[in-house]
């Protein structure tokens, strides 16, 4: 193998890494309005990086060709001190994904270094297109071309739809402008899955919101105008009247393993926050009336599949999943004794369309690829994302709802059922299954998430007489199967 293409593969091979854990991963760029011009610039680099990889993989390129394979070489550069650019512009990079774009920058500039000799070797060559093949290294290339069009013809399907998006959003009825003193609504994880529905559903409603985000700049490009965005609980005066709380972060569950460090950022991640919002009610003038802190049914452990856990059903010590929703509602149920109503919103799986669980299962399910995880018979809780937004306007405007709430929907059913169902949305059978023991030896005590769930009920939306939007499974996956789902408001029963 010629060093070239080893400097090539390692570029590529980080690229992809780059773009999985920090742009998908950490960042979400496809789901955040303000990256579009970022994810534009992506989508144009990883086609000039596909025409490199298949122009190289089997051809050299003599002549005036030569000034070709130059421009796209010049022309990445150029797209790639823009991106730089845009980056700083629009959100804060993590010092890993710094460090990263500097070795891809280091890395770039080898490969730059080596190529030069070869394009004058091949411009003083007769014009003209030469076989080159390499074997497998010419197939690797191949792959590597078709896998990054792949990933810019995502990228541009995503620019189009969160234009659209954009677009839907400026085009709506103007709200009159809310007078400084008037009350807002804080929330925290207000980029995130649950929390953009929540914003554009209080929006609507004509709401002041203030919005706290560890990366400002992008919130602020994501939301627009009219919408507070703050990096810090202290930038907000203690003359605010916050009447209140709906406090969504926390780093995801699902993803890496539970490592102890990794439980230790977990936990952090939501009650050293809660932490912060304590403190901050104590320093404000006027206290807000109500929080609604999220939680989860993992709250509930690994009970037996049969037995049904209502908001009265106890937590499982021993049980991570179980004691880090425990610590997580101690957290908040600290603010009660400054006067506030706590609200402990219990979510099972959320499904929505553009994140969360479902668009990777309804992938595989559309392709014919969705399968039965273990037996099957596990519970598998769920709520649509117009639910879960909806129970959580409910709980912040019934004066009556405290304590837990389990926000699942009353059509309870097992994860086989929910694949099954899953599958047929997209008119497919479910045909495939997943054994239990290999995913269990490599995710280890999170495949718990998976392989084991809990039979939950909404006994209090239920008996506080709120309508479920999407109260029926199969219902719930056509709407979202039709791509019908959107906020609304529901009726509140009183």
């Amino acid at each position: 193998m010629h060093i070239i293409d080893a400097v090539l593969i390692v570029q590529a091979l980080l690229g992809a890494f780059d773009n999985l854990w920090h742009h998908e991963w950490a960042a979400r760029l496809p789901q955040q309005r303000g990256a579009r011009r970022e994810l534009a610039l992506h989508a144009t680099r990883e086609a000039l990086y596909g025409a490199l990889f298949l122009g190289l993989a089997w051809w050299s390129w003599h002549g005036a060709l030569a000034i070709a394979v130059a421009a796209v070489l010049a022309v990445e550069v150029a797209v790639t001190l823009t991106d730089f650019l845009e980056e700083d512009r629009t959100r804060q990079l993590p010092a890993f994904e710094r460090w990263l774009h500097t070795v891809l920058t280091v890395c770039y500039g080898v490969f730059l270094g080596l190529m030069a000799p070869k394009l004058l070797a091949w411009w003083q060559a007769p014009t003209g297109l030469e076989p080159a093949g390499r074997g497998l290294v010419s197939w690797l290339f191949t792959a590597f071309a078709v896998g990054v069009w792949a990933w810019s013809v995502r990228n541009a399907l995503a620019v189009r739809r969160l234009g659209r998006e954009s677009a839907t959003q400026h085009s709506g009825p103007a709200h009159p402008p809310v007078p400084r003193l008037a009350s807002a609504v804080l929330v925290t994880g207000g980029t995130g899955f649950i929390g953009q529905a929540l914003i554009q559903r209080l929006r609507a409603q004509g709401k002041r919101l203030i919005v706290l985000s560890r990366d400002p700049r992008q919130a602020r490009l994501q939301f627009g105008a009219g919408i507070t965005v703050i990096g810090s609980l202290d930038d907000i005066a203690p003359e605010t009247r916050i009447e209140a709380i709906v406090h969504l972060a926390g780093g995801r569950v699902l993803g890496r393993p539970w490592t102890p460090g990794r439980r230790r950022v977990l936990l952090e991640s939501r009650t050293r926050l809660t932490e912060q919002l304590h403190h901050l009610v104590l320093r404000l003038e006027r206290r807000p009336a109500v929080m609604v802190a999220a939680s989860a049914v993992g709250y509930y452990g690994v009970p037996d599949a049969a037995m049904p856990c209502d908001e009265r059903t106890p937590a499982m010590p021993g049980v991570f999943q179980s004691e880090l929703c425990a610590a997580i509602e101690r957290e908040a149920l600290r603010m009660e004794v400054l006067g506030l109503r706590v609200v402990r919103m219990r979510f099972g799986v959320v499904l929505g369309r553009d994140d969360g669980a479902y668009p990777m299962q309804a992938l595989a399910a559309r392709w014919g690829l969705g399968a039965r995880l273990g037996d099957g018979r596990q519970p598998a809780p769920w709520i649509h994302l117009d639910d879960a937004v909806g129970l959580i306007d409910w709980a912040v405007r019934r004066g009556d709802i405290r304590g837990a709430v389990n926000a699942v929907a009353p059509d309870a059913c097992t994860q086989g059922a929910f694949a099954s169902a899953l599958s047929a949305s997209f008119g497919k059978k479910l045909r495939l299954a997943a054994p239990a023991a290999p995913l269990r030896l490599i995710a280890g005590e999170m495949a718990t998430l998976l392989l084991d769930g809990q039979r939950v009920v909404p006994r209090v939306a239920l008996a506080g007489g709120y309508a479920f939007r999407h109260p029926s499974l199969e219902q719930a996956l056509r709407a979202l199967a039709a791509g019908s789902s959107g906020p609304r408001d529901e009726a509140i029963a009183v």
